[in-house]
């Protein structure tokens, strides 16, 4: 266990890092007094939308909480199960809420900022998103090292390390459940604030993004936070989480030992060291095309990766010798797999491909033209990341031995999920850096700075949306290695709790099987409707909204009287409560009802058809609707008639269709088919001994 301190010290590094950034983000100025109005603004919405969706989680925690401890009372969970749960879903949530409280303190000083420069603007907003990126994986591996020290010095006997690691899952139970309430609810504020404010305020009244004649402008700021700051952070936080506890409870099954369980939490230090390393190579000059940034950029998640390879090389060959080469092997193809991802999701999403400039060009034909090349798009996008992470799982599992050992080859496949988010640090970072981008560019065209400064901020806001393409994308490619991980965790946790004369049946034609699989490729339709229904639902609230301020207001066009923005961030807020309830428990009784009636066998089934079935949804929603923003943006530069003309209106009105897509409903989907899996293992004991087959 000497080399797994490296855990907690990392760990430690990384916050105290996040201290560091802190302090240089704070002592930059935000500006005139306008600016700082703004900005206090933005944050007041955020902290209250964040303290009223925790307060309304904070019950559902405290009713799982008295479920659970029940279970554990009947004995079909370990009595330390509730706790870990809760633990995990606070630790979920504090790190997205440290996370949008830099953001917020971000977005003008970043907008001040690039007063001076380009660069400048581009450091400070950067340098927010490693706030949450070395955040998220911070607190994700300080409390999960720290439990392991806990439960191995309390637990004893031939089965400790099972126990461990059936408690540890709950961590990541926690933690999803967490993720997909910050998620869908953070999803649907932002989107309802941002398709509302363009439909009236773009189409209808053609006025500028960000005007601050705009109602819905605040909310739309604020959205910006709550969603993809909050809830990205969330989000990606259960990602992490949800790999760790897999692969070591997979280290078990195969009888690897305390080697294998310690190694992904060693390999998570080494990709927080490489991660801290590569932000100091983040430095832009004034050329303001995407390209050149997105370079910027992508040389600082390559030189952690590569960072992280070269380290992992020496760990196996330190911890196993020679003779578990295929370890390391599985982790470089995760690393490969992750970068590759990104890239083509850049490829299909950004403008400064031929994918999205030809979806712009197809604008001068009209809305129609937009939305079916768009869909065509996003659809055609998925299969390279199918074919990258069927590649990822079939070389993981068969260098790890899968052919003479089943176990053997999931653990592989884990370890290639841990490979793929050891760099999460740098990764999430060049993520979450775009909402504050976004921001700061609002508050420029709120606070009327001059020409060069929003010129500046739109570049950075351009490869926001980029980079949040990519960083969906990454989200997504990982949930999909760490589902199919944690199917294998399921299996193997049945298996330790069943009784003896139980077999597991999971051909395809078995039925119960067959069941499964057609409920759960089902799931993540429903709840995709149910979320996307949720954003239309509110954003209509806002519509209706900003057209009574427009029209009963007198004053607001001519910019003599200011509009009532709070009005617009209390309907987003009470919207997004009240829509988020539904498809959160979805994805929370589903597992339980569907075990109770088919059982394990069914279970297995349901997990694979959503696995399968989600991943492929969540791309397509994420490109289509990533494509459709920065199509937007390209016209908006002066392509195909540039603003206002009737290219624009039609790649605003499929980038309302897309907002939901691409920030609410596909990036969910992701959060869901995990929570699926972490759900199933934590019932599976109440499930064997009552379901009905």
């Amino acid at each position: 266990m000497n080399l797994m301190l490296l855990a907690p010290i990392s760990s430690l590094i990384a916050l105290a890092f996040v201290l560091y950034l802190a302090k240089v983000i704070m002592k930059e100025s935000e500006g005139s007094d306008e600016m700082s109005r703004i900005a206090e603004a933005i944050r007041a919405g955020a902290n209250a939308y964040l303290k009223r969706q925790y307060t309304g989680v904070a019950l559902f925690f405290a009713i799982m909480f008295v479920i659970l401890l029940i279970l554990a009372i009947l004995k079909y969970i370990h009595l330390f199960v509730p706790f870990s749960f809760v633990i995990g879903g606070f630790f979920s949530g504090l790190a997205g809420f440290i996370g949008m409280k830099i953001a917020t303190n971000a977005n003008a000083r970043t907008a001040n900022a690039a007063r001076k420069s380009l660069n400048s603007g581009f450091r400070i907003a950067f340098s927010s998103g490693a706030v949450m990126g070395l955040v998220v994986v911070g607190l994700g591996l300080l409390h999960l090292s720290i439990a392991l020290y806990l439960l191995d010095a309390y637990f004893t006997g031939p089965d400790k390390y099972i126990q461990i690691t059936s408690i540890m899952l709950t961590f990541g139970m926690g933690a999803s459940s967490m993720a997909l309430f910050a998620r869908v609810g953070g999803g649907i504020f932002t989107k309802a604030a941002d398709v509302g404010a363009d439909l009236v305020g773009k189409v209808e009244a053609g006025i500028p993004e960000d005007d601050p004649r705009n109602p819905a402008v605040i909310a739309d700021n604020v959205g910006d936070n709550v969603g993809d700051v909050a809830g990205m952070g969330a989000d990606l936080f259960e990602s992490y989480v949800g790999s760790l506890v897999s692969t070591s409870s997979l280290a078990v099954a195969a009888g690897l030992g305390l080697k294998c369980i310690t190694v992904p939490f060693i390999l998570a230090a080494l990709g927080i060291l490489a991660s801290i390393i590569g932000t100091f190579f983040v430095k832009a000059d004034e050329k303001k095309d995407q390209g050149a940034l997105l370079g910027v950029l992508r040389r600082a998640v390559y030189i952690s990766s590569i960072i992280t390879a070269i380290a992992a090389f020496f760990l196996i060959r330190g911890v196993f010798g020679s003779g578990y080469t295929g370890i390391f092997y599985a982790i470089i193809t995760g690393l490969l797999a992750g970068n590759l991802i990104g890239y083509f999701t850049e490829y299909f999403t950004s403008d400064t491909y031929m994918p999205t400039r030809k979806l712009s060009e197809t604008a001068q034909a009209g809305t129609g033209p937009v939305i079916i090349n768009g869909l065509s798009l996003g659809m055609s996008s998925t299969f390279i990341p199918v074919i990258i992470v069927g590649a990822a799982v079939m070389v993981s599992y068969y260098a790890t031995g899968g052919a003479d050992n089943f176990n053997m080859g999931l653990y592989g496949v884990s370890i290639a999920a841990v490979g793929l988010l050891s760099t999460l640090g740098i990764t999430l970072a060049t993520d979450a850096y775009g909402p504050v981008a976004d921001n700061a560019g609002g508050i420029a065209e709120m606070a009327h700075l001059e020409k060069k400064v929003r010129e500046r901020t739109d570049a950075l806001d351009s490869l926001g949306n980029t980079t949040a393409a990519t960083g969906k994308g990454f989200a997504i490619g990982s949930a999909a290695l760490t589902a199919l991980a944690l199917i294998g965790a399921y299996k193997s946790q049945v298996e330790a709790v069943a009784p003896e004369t139980f077999e597991f049946s999971l051909s395809i034609i078995n039925p119960p099987v067959l069941i499964g699989v057609f409920i759960g490729a089902m799931l993540p339709f429903i709840f995709g409707a149910l979320t996307m229904k949720a954003v239309g639902s509110a954003a209509q609230e806002i519509v209706k909204e900003v057209r009574r301020q427009f029209r009963e207001i007198e004053g607001i066009m001519e910019g003599k009287t200011p509009p009532d923005y709070a009005r617009c961030v209390d309907i987003c807020t009470l919207g997004a409560q009240r829509e988020m309830i539904l498809p959160s428990l979805i994805g929370i009784i589903s597992p339980v009802i569907i075990g109770l009636i088919l059982g394990v066998n069914g279970v297995v089934g349901m997990l694979a058809g959503a696995t399968l079935n989600g991943f492929i949804l969540a791309i397509m929603m994420a490109n289509s609707g990533g494509a459709w923003d920065n199509a937007k943006k390209y016209i908006e530069t002066g392509k195909f008639g540039g603003k206002g003309s009737e290219s624009h209106k039609a790649a605003v009105v499929g980038d309302t269709i897309g907002d939901p897509f691409k920030d609410t409903a596909g990036p969910s989907i992701n959060i869901l088919i995990k929570l699926l899996s972490m759900v199933s293992i934590v019932f599976a004991a109440f499930i064997l001994q009552n379901s009905i087959f």
